[in-house]
């Protein structure tokens, strides 16, 4: 097994990244938390996969539980559901001393989180990521949200887990589709901040949810999160490296949710990487060749690099509501080359004709 230490402020809590974790998991929330109450949060199709073994292991280990289901996708992340779950928590007098778990992709972590969040001002949440995008990004960090209709992740706090199990057997039941979406943020992770990871998706054949060196570039991915969230838990400086393809990537998520277009959020992401890649080479700001060798890393996972399809003043009103703006200012996340990432903050004004 390997275990990294987060930290965030004074916070401090495990991951652990093991194969064939899963079936451990409800013992040791046993030890970690004795006297609470376990109040597991999934959607449909993960209660469809694992909920039958997950409660027989939490039963086998003596838990007080309860599964709390949502339906699937991003509508998930509403208003609606979000209070729906708080009203069930205070329906079965859950207390400060009781745990939210996050059994889920990134939309249940996002969701979960924000209700451990706020419920009596603050439960103690752990995240269990079945998602390749949720394993490497949102499930360690903090940061929770739910959507409103005019953006992404509008609403949330920041609330670090208790502790982060990452089962990389889980991703063997990723549709393919899905399974792309989290390289998508594996291949942000080496343009941000590693550039002998990129090399090696450039030289590497075609990568499965069972390819060997998946499980170390799993963990590599953690380490590099994990030291930018200790310098930046809030969110104001370096920690913008992370939304790397996220700025024109939630623009477009934004459009196709409107035009009710089929998008997700790794291919939004994998479109914005190589968009705002191709603007920053054309002004010189990045290396010369660098969104060609992007595109070819995205089409070889599978993953959409072309925003040719895509209305540009639609994607520029997504941007503009973006939290990352602060006083009229955009924060743009650009690479020199791939491996090596930096802010160029730019006036809102001048979105339009940068992007």
């Amino acid at each position: 097994m390997n275990t990294l230490t987060m930290r965030a402020g004074t916070c401090e809590y495990p991951v652990y990244i093991e194969k064939g974790l899963m079936q451990s998991i409800p013992e040791r929330l046993k030890d970690m938390f004795p006297q609470s109450r376990i109040a597991i949060i999934t959607d449909d199709n993960i209660s469809a996969l694992y909920a039958k073994n997950v409660t027989a292991a939490c039963e086998a280990a003596g838990l007080r539980y309860d599964l709390l289901t949502v339906k699937p996708g991003e509508g998930a992340k509403s208003a609606d559901v979000f209070a729906r779950l708080l009203s069930k928590l205070a329906q079965r007098s859950y207390n400060r001393a009781d745990v939210i778990v996050a059994l889920g992709g990134g939309v249940v972590g996002d969701l979960a989180g924000f209700v451990a969040a706020v419920f009596l001002r603050g439960l103690r949440c752990v995240q269990i990521p079945t998602s390749l995008l949720a394993q490497i990004d949102s499930a360690v960090g903090g940061k929770t949200a739910i959507n409103l209709p005019e953006g992404k992740n509008l609403v949330g706090a920041f609330h670090q887990p208790s502790a982060v199990f990452v089962d990389t057997a889980l991703l063997q039941t990723l549709p393919e589709p899905d399974f792309a979406d989290g390289m998508s943020e594996l291949i942000k992770y080496a343009l941000i901040r590693d550039a002998d990871m990129f090399i090696q998706l450039e030289q590497s054949g075609t990568i499965h949810a069972d390819s060997d060196i998946l499980s170390s570039w799993i963990t590599r991915c953690l380490s590099i999160k994990r030291d930018v969230v200790a310098a930046d838990e809030k969110d104001m400086g370096e920690r913008m490296l992370l939304n790397f393809g996220h700025t024109i990537g939630h623009g477009i998520e934004r459009l196709c949710a409107a035009q009710k277009r089929p998008m997700t959020h790794g291919r939004a992401v994998a479109i914005g990487m190589a968009a705002i890649t191709a603007a920053s080479e054309r002004m010189g700001l990045t290396k010369a060749g660098s969104v060609q060798r992007i595109a070819a890393v995205l089409q070889k996972m599978g993953l959409p690099h072309d925003i040719s399809a895509y209305d540009k003043d639609e994607i520029l009103k997504g941007i503009l509501v973006d939290k990352k703006n602060v006083a009229d200012k955009l924060n743009l996340v650009l690479i020199l080359e791939p491996g090596q990432s930096y802010l160029h903050q730019i006036p809102g004004s001048d979105a339009k004709s940068f992007i």
